[in-house]
């Protein structure tokens, strides 16, 4: 008997009120870049540039969930799948990025949380999943202060129209990714690089996340808001000193530098002491308006990582070990296979006080799938889902938060730099005829949901 069939997982483990879902993200799975108004991202014009995106993959139609939304939420009410969680572009909201407003994106978006209330499921609105509009990115982006104004004006348009039936927010998606990919180390969009375009667009995205939890607490009290953190778990290469210093660095930068201010902690510069090169853009009064009381926190973690000292980097003096050159077993990304690392995650995060409540907004993993038959036969996946559940299952029973946990990704989807070589979809999509096939681990959650 396989692991599938006797994995000694049920739901009813996890109690009554533990949120099950899923997660998706508009620019990765949309399609119809420019249909009915829509303005172009950053992430449109990345993908138009040679070399920026494995094999020279776009997004110009992804998963064509613009079009293809009703039957995809066939499929998630089919999975028995009781949370959708998913973005808004804000380019398809407001074409320039601020006023005035597209009426058919606003449309769009309306169908999407009709439909999924009338099919039983819970919408869950990600209000910036990376897909900054382009004409905001020609006036500096985050990096220029302004884009706190700009936000807060495309969150107040968000909650006017979508609020009185979307319950559960959250407001920015993965700020460390983002910025250090996108502004720091360019191989995201907008592919810009230095510290001092990733140090004011972390303020800025920190200051903009707390202005956009204020105006959803303002306008839908009782709302449920939370914002989502990529997490890693890091351990140090050898016992060494310089390690052991090295991986604290590395930690402070990944899983700290993000969460600590909004919990009015302050930035940790005395562990990673570039982050005071931060003073010179906080103004007077920043300080007070980085916190915010959070009814949840997502945090959305893969991985671990292995890091030693490095002289040659700057600013961290470090570097990591890769998966390949540990000899470990990994994922389509080159991530090792580590399941302890959600536990260890929610360990360290449970030591902060100022957190209510924590879910897993994002866990999954990549592997290379083939449709046999009409089925796909994804063992690695199943397994990587079951064995990270069993370590929420042991955090749960030490007591520790963590009240939900969403699968990374409903389907097949454009996967940033990575284009359509990492699948990391309970649903296979063929990605020239559109057609979609449950996976094997689809169809074990289906069966652990029920």
């Amino acid at each position: 008997m396989n692991k599938i069939e006797s994995s000694f997982l049920n739901k009813n483990q996890f109690g009554e009120d533990f949120l099950w879902g899923v997660s998706t993200a508009a620019f990765q799975i949309e399609g119809a870049h420019d249909s009915d108004g829509k303005g172009s991202s950053i992430w449109d014009v990345f993908t138009s540039q040679k070399g920026k995106i494995k094999n020279g993959h776009h997004a110009l139609t992804a998963c064509d969930f613009y079009n293809c939304y009703q039957d995809d939420i066939e499929l998630i009410k089919e999975l028995n799948i009781p949370n959708f969680r998913f973005s808004i572009s804000w380019p398809r909201i407001m074409p320039t990025g601020v006023h005035p407003v597209n009426q058919a994106g606003i449309d769009y978006y309306n169908k999407i949380i009709d439909a999924l209330i009338a099919s039983g499921i819970e919408p869950w609105i990600t209000l910036y999943h990376w897909d900054l509009p382009h004409a905001l990115e020609i006036k500096g982006g985050w990096t220029n202060r302004e884009s706190v104004s700009w936000f807060k004006e495309y969150v107040e348009v968000c909650v006017q129209h979508f609020g009185d039936r979307v319950k559960n927010w959250m407001v920015i998606n993965e700020p460390s990714v983002f910025t250090g990919a996108g502004y720091f180390l360019g191989i995201h969009a907008p592919g810009k690089k230095g510290i001092t375009n990733y140090l004011k667009a972390m303020h800025h995205v920190t200051l903009a996340t707390t202005a956009g939890a204020k105006i959803i607490r303002n306008r839908i009290p009782e709302a449920n808001i939370g914002t989502t953190f990529s997490c890693t778990h890091i351990e140090p290469a050898t016992e060494s000193q310089k390690d052991a210093e090295a991986a604290k660095r590395v930690d402070t930068l990944l899983n700290r530098t993000f969460i600590e201010p909004i919990l009015g902690l302050g930035y940790p510069q005395k562990d990673l002491p570039v982050l005071k090169k931060l003073n010179n853009y906080i103004l007077e009064d920043d300080l007070n308006n980085l916190d915010f009381d959070f009814d949840f926190i997502g945090l959305q973690c893969y991985t671990r990582e292995v890091v030693k000292y490095s002289l040659l980097t700057p600013y961290i003096g470090a570097e990591l070990v890769s998966a390949e050159k540990r000899n470990v077993i990994s994922t389509d990304m080159g991530w090792e296979v580590y399941p302890p690392a959600l536990y260890h995650i929610l360990k360290k995060f449970n030591d902060y006080d100022g957190i209510r409540k924590i879910i897993i907004t994002e866990n999954g993993a990549a592997f290379p799938d083939i449709v046999t038959n009409g089925k796909v036969y994804d063992i690695k996946r199943t397994h990587f889902i079951q064995d990270n559940l069993e370590q929420i299952l042991k955090a749960k029973k030490e007591g520790l938060n963590v009240e939900g946990y969403f699968v990374w990704s409903l389907t097949d989807n454009f996967e940033w730099a990575e284009g359509y070589n990492a699948r990391f979809g309970l649903i296979h999509v063929d990605f020239e005829t559109q057609k979609r096939t449950i996976k094997n681990s689809g169809l074990w959650f289906k069966d652990f949901l029920s």
